[in-house]
């Protein structure tokens, strides 16, 4: 069985000998998945790290099946789905954790959040699904708090006393403190999708609009929003287009405007130094660090990192 070559080059990648061991799997599982549930798997969707592909029943209806490596990142997702119990997400129908398999409901029409041209529409078509994701966080549960980012940025700090790619030694100081005193400032912690973003957000004839592909955090939900307010961004008006987004936000979801700001300015310090690779960067993310910076100070009159003071 042929699989894409991107995938197949990702997923190397990302799990080194674990990822060739589960590609040579790969074709068996499929075939058990055809078997235990009695379905026919058709040509798989433009592959990142998980093989996912549409399926249909015997009885006619489609599904979507996800395959993935059975590690942390999938059983988080898999807690994260059963957590939110379809409430503003999509649907599971039946999974095998130790083979790293989800069915899921299949989406139609299933286009992504992505194609309203509309962005402020957007913006309030994602608070309406927000709206759905905001219960409180489960007394227990495997999936970690937004500390785990906090020791992610920290780790970074440590190892680039100088600063890392475009990110200077004073950013990245800054940003430390910030998340440390976010996290330290938490009145309630929710059950957050963890990278909710217009391509994770898809349309059904049933309710509008569903979340999919949750990673499982727990936090706050201005938080949950900033990977939202780095994604699909114009090529200019950058900062006006963001203003706004930021103003929908707050009004539609009663947030903390100026902890919706602290945290946009700490996770695109870390998001951008994700992207960093030699000279390279994500220059998209990292002028949304400039953008997070002025619209603090024009709202509260002084510097963000004063907050951490």
């Amino acid at each position: 069985m042929k699989f894409q070559e991107q995938f197949v080059q990702s997923v190397c990648f990302y799990f080194k000998e674990e990822g060739k061991v589960w590609l040579q799997k790969l074709p068996q599982i499929i075939r058990y998945c055809e078997q235990k549930w009695s379905l026919k798997m058709e040509d798989p969707y433009h592959l990142s790290i998980n093989y996912v592909a549409p399926a249909k029943l015997e009885s006619g209806k489609e599904v979507v099946v996800k395959l993935s490596i059975p590690g942390a990142d999938f059983l988080d997702e898999l807690e994260s789905l059963r957590l939110f119990n379809h409430q503003g997400m999509v649907k599971v129908n039946a999974f095998d954790k130790e083979k790293g398999i989800i069915i899921l409901e299949k989406l139609s029409p299933g286009h992504t959040l992505a194609t309203v041209e509309n962005d402020e529409l957007a913006c309030h078509e994602a608070g309406l699904v927000m709206k759905k994701l905001s219960i409180s966080a489960p007394s227990h549960t495997r999936l970690q708090t937004t500390a785990v980012r906090e020791k992610l940025l920290r780790d970074t700090v440590m190892q680039n006393v100088d600063g890392y790619g475009p990110l200077s030694s004073h950013v990245l100081r800054t940003s430390l403190s910030l998340i440390t005193k976010l996290n330290q400032s938490i009145a309630q912690y929710k059950l957050l999708h963890g990278d909710f973003h217009h391509y994770n957000v898809l349309a059904s004839e049933d309710t509008d609009w569903v979340a999919i592909d949750p990673k499982g955090l727990l936090g706050e939900t201005e938080y949950d929003l900033i990977q939202f307010l780095l994604n699909k961004l114009p090529e200019k008006d950058v900062y006006e287009v963001t203003q706004k987004r930021v103003d929908i936000f707050t009004k539609d979801l009663n947030l903390d405007k100026e902890r919706l700001l602290l945290w946009g300015y700490c996770h695109t310090v870390l998001a951008t130094s994700w992207t960093v690779e030699g000279d390279n960067y994500d220059k998209r993310f990292y002028q949304m660090i400039e953008i997070f910076e002025k619209l603090y100070l024009k709202t509260y009159g002084r510097e963000i990192g004063q907050y951490a003071r």
